[in-house]
């Protein structure tokens, strides 16, 4: 029962361990340009076999949350090769997210105020964003209407999706991981009570609502490679005004297929039982696992005993866990010792400096 923590092979990569730590959104640059303290922010963590970073966006209208270091200008990319060599110099492998939040926005996240884009010109129910108040300062705020792409347009942020990856590529990261989860823009086109499109991206059909997504990916594969290409999904997630819908599973088998096809570096799932949301169906994991061949994440309040379990079910092949990585830089050595958790302050988790970001002291530390 301890495979979760020896060395595992994932497409062109040697791992220290089987553990990752997930993305989870910092916001901790004003600019969008990784600093020295995001640097070292992930250093500390980089005994993890697997770093993906916090989500990065594509392009200026990818943004529906301020001060996130996004990939779409040199200066950024630059910032993000400060990451990167900090990560290699402490042995680790490191991913970032790309990231577009389609409709989960607001037009103060968006360039000169206008609407977020989407699959669709529906409201996301019931969701907010981080944007500016009516106050003029930072806050949670109710998402606006967004506009619908041209069929011209989702090609163009489908070229975004490429381009970024292209500059991921540039700034030293060993690969990129589309963010096909948690509401965001490409499961609005996965999601047919959302996807209310015509065109070949309509989303009552399956080759429809599907192709986003795959030419996206597709897109991606042919600037950097497979083997650095992967994808975050949440079957069954309802953050966002996602709702169910009867194709869920045929949905995402058939996606389980067509990466398997594309030997992708790993598809990684998100369970959202631990945000509120509904858990992933044991039976499902089943199946999308004999359906995709190739290197399996489950994220999603993932513990120490899930992980061993599900990895000697041979049901996932890495565990990913987000918020205890938080506050504990160490979490590798304190799951494998034995050694207590030490509790994140939430109310540190976005924005503001070093505190509550760089300065929580490893296990040894808080010994000594």
């Amino acid at each position: 029962m301890d495979r979760l923590f020896q060395p595992f092979r994932m497409v062109g990569h040697t791992l220290r361990n089987r553990i990752a730590m997930a993305p989870m959104t910092r916001a901790r640059t004003p600019d969008g340009v990784p600093d020295d303290l995001t640097a070292l922010y992930y250093a500390q963590r980089a005994t993890a076999g697997l770093l993906i970073t916090e989500g990065t966006p594509i392009s200026a209208t990818a943004e529906g949350f301020l001060c996130i270091p996004g990939l779409y200008r040199a200066d950024q990319v630059a910032g993000w090769r400060k990451v990167t060599d900090a990560v290699h110099d402490a042995g680790g492998v490191i991913f970032t997210q790309l990231w577009h939040v389609g409709r989960v926005s607001h037009v103060s996240n968006q360039p000169g105020g206008v609407a977020p884009v989407s699959s669709t010109a529906r409201i996301a129910r019931d969701s907010q964003a981080w944007g500016m108040t009516e106050d003029g300062v930072p806050g949670a705020v109710d998402v606006s209407r967004p506009r619908a792409l041209s069929t011209d347009e989702v090609r163009g942020v489908i070229a975004d999706f490429a381009q970024a990856a292209a500059n991921a590529v540039a700034a030293g990261f060993d690969g990129v991981e589309l963010h096909g989860a948690n509401g965001y823009l490409i499961e609005q086109f996965l999601n047919p009570t959302v996807n209310d499109r015509t065109d070949a991206y309509r989303g009552d059909t399956l080759e429809g609502r599907t192709r986003f997504v795959l030419d996206a990916i597709d897109a991606v594969i042919a600037r950097i490679g497979a083997e650095r290409t992967a994808i975050r999904l949440s079957p069954y997630g309802g953050l966002f005004d996602m709702q169910p819908y009867p194709g869920i599973e045929e949905t995402y088998l058939f996606l389980a297929d067509e990466f398997s096809r594309r030997g992708l570096a790993y598809v990684h799932l998100m369970d959202q039982k631990s945000r509120g949301s509904v858990a992933i169906p044991p039976d499902f994991l089943g199946r999308f696992r004999a359906q995709y061949t190739g290197v399996l994440i489950l994220a999603g309040g993932m513990t120490r005993n899930r992980a061993e379990t599900l990895i000697a079910e041979r049901l996932i092949d890495i565990a990913a866990f987000g918020e205890p990585f938080i506050a504990n830089p160490d979490l590798v050595a304190r799951l494998e010792q034995g050694w207590p958790l030490r509790p994140a302050d939430r109310g540190l988790h976005y924005g503001g400096g070093a505190r509550g970001y760089t300065d929580y002291p490893t296990y040894q530390q808080e010994s000594a």
